[in-house]
C-alpha cells in the first residue's frame, strides 16, 4: 500500500440539488478524519471492515450536519445530525440508518466527530467493557494524544489507575502529562529500546495495554504485560501503508501468561451509545475530562488533512470545519 503522500482529489461545484421525495437535504458542517479510512483507499478490502473509496465518488465519512428539508418521518428542518455523511457542503440522504440525532447542543458541535461520536464511543466500549479495569491497575496507551488515546487515559485516571502513555513528539508528550494527567509519557521515536522503556514505566508489569498502534510496539508490550493482562486491540496504525504488515514476535506470551487480547469494532456496541451520554456529559460539563481538536478549516484542505493523520502532524482529534453554526 505504501505512505499516501497526497489524494488525487477535485472540489466539483454543483447546484444546490433538491429533495424530490424520500430524502433529507443536509447541510454539512464537520467532517472526521479518521485512521481507518486509509483501507477504504486500496482497491483490495481483504481483511478490512469497511468498503473502499469509489473513484469519482464522494469520499465518506463521518460528520455533523444541519438538517435542511426531510421528507423522511423521524427528522426535520433544523434538526443536527452525525453519523455517515459524504465529503460535500450539502447532501441528499436516503439511508438514514447510520444517522444519530443530537439532543446536546451545550457543547461544540464538533465534538460529535470526537469525544461524543465514534471515538468517545470506542474509548468508552475498549477501555470499560473489554479491559474490565480495577483499581490500582497499571495502564499503557499507545497513540495516546489521538482522538481515543487521549480519552482513555483520562477514563483509566478517573477509575484510580497509573496510566502511562506513548506519542510521537515532544509537544504531543507535554499534553499527555500536562492536560489530559497522565502520570508519564515518552516519545517513542526518542526510544532505541522499546522494551527498555516500558521497563522504566513499569517495573512489575503492564495490567491493561489499549492498543492503537501494532507493530514492534505490541510485541514489546507483550513482554511486559502481567499475568491476566487485558489488551483491547482498537486499530494498528503502523502497520496500516505497509506492503507487508510486521510480525510478531511474541505472541506465545498470550498463552504463557493468560492475556486475553480482544479486538473489537464499535458499531458493535451502538446500543450502549445512551449509556455512554450519561456518563460522559456530565465530565464534560464539570471540567473533569478535556478534550483537544485539531481543526482544519475548509473542505479544500480535508484531502491534506487525512494524509497528515498518517505522519502525525494532527495534535488531538483531527476535524475539517465545512461552516460554522
Amino acid at each position: 500500500m505504501g505512505f499516501p503522500k497526497h489524494l488525487t482529489s477535485a472540489i466539483i461545484r454543483l447546484e444546490l440539488p433538491k429533495n424530490d421525495g424520500g430524502l433529507i437535504l443536509t447541510k454539512n458542517l464537520y467532517l472526521s478524519c479518521d485512521p481507518y479510512m486509509r483501507s477504504r483507499m486500496s482497491r483490495s478490502t481483504e481483511g478490512s471492515y469497511v468498503d473502499s473509496f469509489t473513484p469519482g465518488s464522494p469520499i465518506s465519512g463521518n460528520g455533523v450536519s444541519r438538517v435542511l428539508d426531510s421528507s423522511l418521518p423521524g427528522f426535520k428542518k433544523g434538526d443536527l445530525i452525525w453519523g455517515v455523511i459524504n465529503w460535500e457542503e450539502y447532501s441528499l440522504i436516503k439511508d438514514t440508518s447510520s444517522l444519530i440525532k443530537i439532543q446536546h447542543i451545550d457543547v461544540p458541535l464538533s465534538y460529535y466527530t470526537g469525544i461524543l461520536g465514534m471515538p468517545g464511543v470506542t474509548a468508552y466500549v475498549g477501555f470499560y467493557e473489554i479491559c474490565s479495569p480495577k483499581k490500582g491497575d497499571t495502564v499503557f496507551v499507545s497513540a495516546a494524544s489521538g482522538a481515543v488515546g487521549q480519552l482513555v487515559g483520562q477514563f483509566a485516571k478517573l477509575y484510580g489507575c497509573y496510566v502511562v502513555g506513548s506519542a510521537g513528539s515532544k509537544e504531543k508528550v507535554d499534553l499527555l502529562k500536562n492536560k489530559f494527567g497522565f502520570d508519564e509519557a515518552f516519545n517513542y521515536k526518542e526510544e532505541q529500546d522499546l522494551n527498555a522503556a516500558l521497563k522504566r514505566y513499569f517495573p512489575n508489569g503492564i495490567d491493561i495495554y489499549f492498543e492503537n498502534v501494532g507493530g514492534k510496539m505490541l510485541d514489546e508490550v507483550l513482554r511486559n504485560m502481567r499475568h491476566h493482562g487485558r489488551i483491547a486491540a482498537c486499530g494498528m496504525i503502523t502497520q496500516y501503508n505497509l506492503d507487508q504488515p510486521e510480525g510478531i514476535q511474541n505472541l506465545f506470551l498470550i498463552v504463557a501468561k493468560r492475556i486475553r487480547m480482544e479486538g473489537f469494532l464499535v458499531f458493535d456496541y451502538c446500543h450502549l451509545y445512551p449509556k455512554f451520554l450519561e456518563m460522559i456529559l456530565p465530565l464534560i460539563h464539570e471540567g473533569k475530562i478535556t478534550y483537544v481538536e485539531d481543526i482544519v478549516e475548509g473542505l479544500e484542505n480535508a484531502p491534506a488533512a487525512l494524509i497528515g493523520l498518517y505522519s502525525g502532524k494532527n495534535v488531538g482529534k483531527q476535524v475539517v470545519a465545512i461552516a460554522h453554526e
